[in-house]
């Protein structure tokens, strides 16, 4: 089933000055309901409390397909909040898992105890229906849409349909990951084949692919288990750092990035991230390299030709560093000439 919850054009000529405030009215009335209907939608096998900000001109996408014991989702909205409460887990649990492959945008999860993390556009998480949590939805633009918006698939089935034992199974819940190859990237995949061929397939053919679908995230929940357990110490650190530097190249036009936003994203504290990080990166500490990534990357943005009409504050805000001054200083102390000497330089030809 494809819904859509789009505003609709109204019939006929526009009717006179008087009835503006009217139609205001129920304008505002069709974007209440598109996104109830959108709500109602969603909560139909991930039930919580969804709400978003932007109830005014709300429009949503959600491709939904029944597969067997599975149900898929395609979803697209606007910046929103989905909560599951622990009352509300006491009075209704249907003991489903929640697997997201989130596609653009952002997302940040806070659960029980001080667990959470938050992700972007590749990552793959997995929920449960039997713990609270608070999920913040954050949209980014994207060529499709002038409006910011978040672009996901999901995956919704019972728990019992995981065959990972328990104790196992609860240190890869509420994480966000990244998949590199193997099985993960595998899934994804499959959930962007599926995605595109939803219209498509025979009823028969969707009753069995819930098991196939469920089987590929058992042996990507199964991969990462084991490889999280086999690890050797020196091993786990290598590789947090080298996730670590992989997260901040992706995000590094995000002003807002931080150790402790990178600490909660691979769910270690923040005084074990600087540890590691300064360790494994020959003393250099977290907050310097990203510093240094910026500038590199302005550096040789300021040199290419192709972007000799953007304005050199423009340049470093996509390098997140926002705030001109800070980055004139910045730049001038690492390269010893400002931004604007060094673009006249290096775009200079003879003659």
């Amino acid at each position: 089933m494809t819904a859509t919850t789009e505003p609709g054009s109204s019939d006929g000529e526009a009717g006179a000055a008087g009835k503006a405030g009217a139609a205001g009215e129920a304008a505002a009335a069709d974007a209440e309901e598109r996104f109830e209907t959108w709500r109602d939608l969603i909560t139909l096998t991930r039930e919580c409390d969804a709400s978003t900000p932007h109830t005014d001109g709300f429009s949503a996408g959600l491709r939904r397909l029944e597969l067997g014991p599975v149900t898929f989702l395609g979803t697209s909205f606007p910046s929103s909040r989905f909560r599951r409460t622990a009352a509300r887990v006491r009075s209704s649990d249907p003991s489903v898992f929640h697997l997201t492959l989130l596609l653009n945008g952002a997302l940040d999860l806070s659960g029980p105890h001080g667990s959470g993390f938050a992700s972007g556009a590749g990552d793959l998480s997995v929920l449960d229906s039997s713990r609270p949590y608070d999920l913040r939805a954050f949209g980014a633009r994207s060529a499709g849409s002038p409006r910011p918006r978040v672009d996901a698939l999901g995956l919704d089935f019972p728990r019992a349909l995981l065959p990972i034992p328990p104790d196992r199974l609860r240190r890869l819940l509420a994480r966000s990951y990244r998949p590199q190859g193997g099985t993960g990237a595998l899934l994804a995949d499959f959930l962007h084949s599926l995605d595109r061929q939803a219209e498509r397939i025979p009823p028969a053919t969707a009753e069995r692919l819930g098991p196939v679908l469920v089987d590929l995230v058992a042996a990507w929940l199964a991969e990462e288990s084991e490889t999280t357990d086999t690890l050797a110490p020196t091993a786990r650190r290598r590789a947090l750092v080298e996730h670590v530097r992989a997260f901040v190249r992706r995000n590094l036009h995000d002003p807002a990035l931080t150790p402790t936003v990178i600490a909660a994203a691979h769910h270690v504290s923040v005084s074990y991230l600087h540890r590691v990080f300064t360790e494994e990166n020959g003393g250099e500490s977290i907050a310097a390299w990203i510093r240094r990534r910026r500038l590199e990357q302005a550096h040789r943005d300021l040199a290419d030709p192709a972007l000799r009409a953007v304005p050199v504050h423009a340049l470093a805000a996509r390098c997140g560093i926002p705030r001109p001054d800070d980055f004139s200083r910045a730049f001038r102390a690492a390269y010893g000439l400002s931004p604007r000497d060094h673009r006249r330089q290096a775009l200079s030809g003879p003659g």
